[in-house]
């Protein structure tokens, strides 16, 4: 029987991006626990779609400590979890900081519990480079002092990646590792899954090729007067499916060296800063389509310019970003096309 790995947020972007690299590496069984507040079930249809496997899924709320028991209960030898699920909207979070508190840190607290009372070793945590802030200094290394969280939801990481390190240096099973997303964007390489929000996308990428698609009528580009070479944001983008294939390594390497360190944190990016203004041109250059956007004022809770140096992933998991931009662009659009043709067809 092969090793259980528990995925939260299975349903999810990178969840599902995940699983599919779990399943197709060969080694573990995949179970996926998703309450679905924002995502879609069918994305479990996508999964099995691309790999043959149906995956076992339960519909449950992470903040439900003893709905999550029972999925433990029922699941007996979990090798690892890797935790998605978690609410992650920058603008919402500024608008909704109690909902984002609970929900977040609640979630994250009632899985370690139950890490730690059924004895499983291994813990991935999604974090992201918003931690970081506004900084001075580019790139970005797991070594950059940490400033004052631009949002919420960037809080509810810097916070959980202390609970969990706080954690992991008293458990009596747990390690863990965090991995410090910057901005996945791009979909599965046969167009069959991606980024599917429910509701107006919040996240760049998807708003670009919805506005494209004419589900959106007009994009805005929050600020135009940011201190960077064309005025618009600068941030560091990486395929999804290399974010997926780390998670991965990260597991490998918690089972392979069981005596190693209680916690680690990994940023995981390109080491390349792409402006929002950048990415639009990318995009018009590899569809041959004109975007329509406008330029507007700034956006709360976003940062300035945020890039990563990765050579840590690199050297401690073995693992570099495989796709540039154009990839990422190519594969969203054709992400998007798939959705466009489900849509008439529906």
């Amino acid at each position: 029987m092969k090793p259980i790995i528990l995925i939260t947020g299975g349903s999810g972007y990178i969840g599902s991006h995940t699983a599919i690299e779990l399943i197709n590496e060969g080694r573990y069984e995949v179970v996926s626990l998703d309450s679905h507040v924002n995502s879609s079930n069918r994305t479990l249809d996508r999964i099995e779609e691309i790999t043959g496997t149906r995956i076992r899924a339960y519909d449950v709320d992470l903040c439900d400590l003893a709905a999550t028991r029972q999925v433990f209960a029922d699941n007996q030898g979990i090798a690892g979890v890797v935790h998605f699920a978690a609410l992650k909207s920058v603008g919402d979070s500024v608008e909704n900081p109690l909902g984002y508190y609970e929900n977040n840190l609640l979630s994250l607290i009632n899985i370690l519990k139950l890490c730690e009372e059924f004895a499983v070793p291994n813990f991935i945590f999604s974090s992201s480079c918003s931690i970081y802030g506004n900084i001075s200094s580019l790139p970005v290394t797991e070594e950059t002092l940490v400033s004052e969280p631009e949002s919420p939801y960037a809080y509810t990481k810097l916070v959980g990646e202390r609970i969990i390190r706080d954690f992991c240096q008293i458990s009596q099973h747990v390690r863990g590792i965090s991995l410090r997303y910057f901005n996945p964007v791009g979909s599965h390489a046969s167009g069959l899954n991606g980024e599917a929000p429910i509701g107006r996308p919040n996240n760049l990428v998807p708003v670009i090729t919805q506005t494209a698609a004419g589900l959106i009528p007009q994009m805005t580009v929050f600020g135009g007067d940011y201190p960077t070479r064309d005025g618009s944001c600068v941030r560091d983008y990486i395929h999804v499916t290399d974010i997926a294939i780390a998670h991965l390594k990260a597991l490998d390497h918690l089972v392979k060296h069981p005596d190693g360190k209680a916690y680690d944190a990994f940023n995981l990016g390109s080491g390349q800063g792409v402006s929002v203004l950048e990415a639009i041109e990318a995009f018009e250059r590899i569809t041959g389509q004109q975007l329509n956007y406008v330029v507007g004022p700034r956006r709360p809770g976003d940062v300035v310019a945020i890039y990563s140096d990765c050579s840590k992933a690199r050297d401690v998991l073995g693992w570099t970003p495989q796709y540039g931009i154009d990839e990422m662009i190519a594969s969203a659009w054709k992400w998007q096309l798939r959705l466009n043709a489900e849509r008439v067809n529906a």
